[in-house]
């Protein structure tokens, strides 16, 4: 007789931990900013070349996604330091977290909405 309310309990349960699971892997404007100055992450532009060249982050790597060699260049990277990913507006970069995480590496997070709200949060960038 309750075994529907049990049902209902783990499926609201397993929903919610899965939600839980993906809105994890991002990282806001304003910790991002405080990372990089502690200096202690890789920060990764994902971005075309035609973007990159529209302007970046400081200190940020250009890896584009859509480059054939893009899993090549980003093994390159220390797995045991932090990653952090951007593209314009986050959509790419979720791809690649995810990428990352399958390569093993084990501190990936993406910035929320990507580049655009780091300019509207009046973060700077360069040429």
């Amino acid at each position: 007789m309750h075994f529907p309310t049990f049902l209902a309990s783990i499926v609201l349960v397993f929903s919610l931990t899965c939600c839980s699971a993906q809105s994890g892997g991002t990282v806001d404007v304003p910790t991002l900013k405080a990372e990089l100055a502690k200096g202690k992450v890789q920060l990764v532009d994902v971005r075309t070349p035609q973007e990159w060249s529209t302007g970046h982050i400081a200190g940020a790597t250009h890896i584009d996604w859509f480059s054939d060699d893009f899993k090549a260049r980003v093994s390159k990277l220390n797995k045991m330091e932090p990653v952090r990913l951007y593209c314009a507006s986050g959509g790419r970069s979720v791809e690649a977290r995810e990428m990352l995480k399958q390569m093993g590496f084990k501190d990936v997070l993406d910035l929320d909405n990507g580049i655009q709200a780091w300019k509207r949060s009046g973060g700077g960038v360069v040429k």
